[in-house]
């Protein structure tokens, strides 16, 4: 049973844990999260398919802006390939949030935006579910989903 003279120490504690952090420094967990993004992004540009495999979950699956349903890995990357040889523009994503709903999952959305393909430039929105796994020991992020959308008009 905690003292009254323990809930002070223990307020001091978490004030100086949450202090840590300091303003405009993301946390670790959003720092990798992050990261995850910007390898996937790399990767897709250079057409690398290990690099992009390597970033999902084997039961990830993406729905795409055209209404493409990819499930697992291997449909992904295929997709992923394909949809980047058929519109060789470049492809940027700018996280704007990342929240954690448990310990071990995280959603990030951000803009995604095409410039100089095919078609002319495309603006949309992202969005990333990733999973907390364990790989060779080591905690790790990996792409469980991703959410393609396209605004709504007058966005």
């Amino acid at each position: 049973m905690l003292r009254s003279r323990s809930i002070p120490v223990v307020f001091i504690i978490s004030c100086l844990v949450a202090g840590s952090l300091t303003a405009g420094q993301a946390p670790p967990d959003e720092a990798a999260v992050r990261d995850v993004v910007r390898q996937y992004v790399d990767a897709r540009e250079r057409a690398d398919a290990a690099a992009i495999g390597a970033l999902f979950t084997a039961d990830a699956d993406q729905l795409t802006s055209s209404g493409e349903w990819r499930k697992g890995r291997e449909a992904i990357v295929k997709g992923t390939l394909a949809s980047s040889k058929q519109n060789s523009g470049t492809r940027t994503i700018a996280i704007e949030a990342v929240r954690f709903p448990t310990v071990d999952t995280a959603i990030a959305d951000g803009r995604y935006a095409i410039t100089g393909g095919v078609g002319g430039d495309r603006r949309m929105w992202t969005s990333f579910v990733m999973a907390r796994t364990t790989q060779n020991g080591k905690a790790t992020w990996k792409i469980a989903a991703i959410r393609n959308m396209l605004p709504a008009s007058g966005q």
